[in-house]
């Protein structure tokens, strides 16, 4: 693969690692310089793998749509109308996004969904997410997918933590974020009635296994029709 990796930072300097043995990797802190432009149109890329900014989507988008371009997006920290953009790029050309590659994450999320459909209605339900002190949003976009898994069924009310002393009066989703440290990527979801609990957790040791789980995505978006794929997709296939 001729792959174009958006972001220079700690995760597209991991995943430019992890690719250049094996492929031809150019790689670019976002897309908004002018110098790029012509650079960026005169080669030829397979797909593009973004882990850099928010702020970045619409060039991403832009150009995407322009070359015709698969992408794999792993930034996280968008808001619903940017993600209506991601949605929208998807009727284009094929896109997968994902809040997590990592291949354990994928199939918690689907532990949580099925566990929340059998003993949400009877149990609470909460969420701790761990990250490092420089991760810029919170909650998390793993912790969101987490949520929205479990929600599924349930359609309670999500909560980010308390801020005072708290008695559910309706059936509610809390998720707790902590920023600390080097923590690479922590969640768990609790599942408590009042004499059983329930703990699903997945915890990161490495960025790698997120870069390793971007390339799987990329390797397998290849080829697929115009669309908006998950890492479900990925794992799943259904």
């Amino acid at each position: 693969m001729n792959i174009l990796v958006v972001g220079n930072g700690k995760m597209g300097t991991v995943i430019y690692n992890e690719l250049s043995q094996n492929n031809s990797v150019t790689i670019v802190p976002d897309l908004n310089c002018p110098l790029l432009k012509g650079f960026l149109t005169e080669n030829s890329f397979d797909i593009m793998l973004d882990f850099s900014h928010p702020d970045g989507i619409e060039s991403i988008a832009n150009f995407s749509r322009a070359e015709n371009l698969p992408a794999v997006i792993g930034t996280t920290g968008y808001s619903d109308k940017q993600f209506e953009l991601i949605g929208d790029l998807g009727k284009k050309v094929p896109i997968l996004y994902s809040g997590n590659y990592s291949l354990g994450v994928i199939l918690m999320e689907r532990l949580v969904r099925e566990t929340a459909r059998i003993l949400g209605a009877d149990f609470d339900i909460e969420i701790i997410e761990k990250h490092h002190q420089h991760k810029l949003d919170a909650p998390s976009g793993t912790a969101k997918m987490l949520v929205k898994a479990a929600n599924e069924h349930l359609g309670s009310n999500v909560t980010y933590g308390y801020e005072s002393e708290c008695i559910d009066e309706e059936k509610e989703i809390a998720i707790h974020s902590v920023r600390a440290g080097s923590i690479v990527g922590e969640h768990e979801i609790l599942f408590a009635s009042a004499d059983e609990v329930l703990s699903i957790k997945h915890e990161a040791l490495s960025k790698s296994i997120f870069a390793r789980g971007a390339i799987k995505a990329s390797e397998w978006l290849i080829g697929q029709e115009i669309g908006l794929y998950s890492m479900e997709d990925v794992l799943f296939g259904d």
